[in-house]
């Protein structure tokens, strides 16, 4: 399982125009499943998701988590983040789990983030999705 944890001001997800899910400061969490994950590496992905210390403090340090802002989450499945590339230049997703397994994992991901503590805004599973944002800083993570 692999997560892209982009720290926002706001973001918004949309499925045909739209709005599936808005938030406000907090973080888009873009999350890619793989064949071999179960739902204990969800578990712990969203836990390390909700405590991941990416938000500044009164010095300007990285030492606050998405807890520690009373910041919401907005998670959007991405299959494409589990793309191989070593072989040549067209990526191969035989890694990505199967819709039938990875809708479950990403919907047992998002109930264990909210279980940590914050707000979790969602997509539409393997629905084509535009996502906009507003950065709040160059801050992008990958988590695998």
């Amino acid at each position: 399982m692999r997560a892209v944890c982009q720290r926002v001001s706001e973001a918004r997800v949309t499925v045909d125009g739209e709005v599936t899910g808005e938030i406000g400061a907090g973080l888009v969490v873009l999350l890619g499943i793989e064949r071999d994950d179960e739902s204990r590496d969800a578990a712990q992905l969203a836990r390390k998701v909700a405590q991941l210390r990416i938000f500044e403090d009164e010095r300007g340090r990285f030492a606050r988590s998405l807890l520690d802002t009373a910041g919401s989450a907005l998670v959007v499945s991405q299959f494409t983040l589990v793309a191989e590339t070593r072989k040549g230049n067209r990526p191969s997703f035989t890694n990505a789990a199967p819709p039938e397994q990875a809708e479950p994992l990403y919907e047992a991901f998002c109930t264990a983030l909210a279980a940590e503590g914050p707000p979790v805004e969602t997509g539409v599973f393997g629905a084509r999705m535009a996502v906009a944002l507003v950065n709040d800083g160059p801050v992008t993570i990958v988590l695998d």
